[in-house]
């Protein structure tokens, strides 16, 4: 009869659970680790506030943008100005000067 304190053989399905575990844990981490750095390279950077491709009248800084399906229009610093531009041919249509109220 053996003696029942020894140790005994490990299961051959038991050991490759271990390793499936194992390798399970290492893919999470792995994977969390991407995603945080993900996130830290896409929120370090500065918010575009104007698509590439759609250029201002000199001296004009964005401050907001809005689109809709046939026009997009871009406030510009301070909210004075507002130019609203064609989708398809990019040409200006509109400039609204906003005045502040008193």
């Amino acid at each position: 009869m053996t003696d029942p304190k020894g140790p005994m053989p490990e299961p051959p399905n038991l050991r490759f659970l271990r390793r499936l575990v194992t390798v399970l844990t290492a893919v999470m981490i792995g994977g969390l680790l991407v995603i945080v750095g993900l996130l830290v390279i896409r929120f370090s950077q500065p918010p575009a506030v104007v698509p590439d491709g759609i250029t201002l009248p000199a001296g004009l800084t964005a401050e907001a943008f809005t689109l809709t399906p046939d026009w997009y229009a871009v406030v510009t610093e301070g909210g004075s100005r507002i130019l609203i531009f064609s989708r398809r041919s990019g040409a200006l249509l509109q400039t609204v000067e906003v005045e502040s109220a008193p």
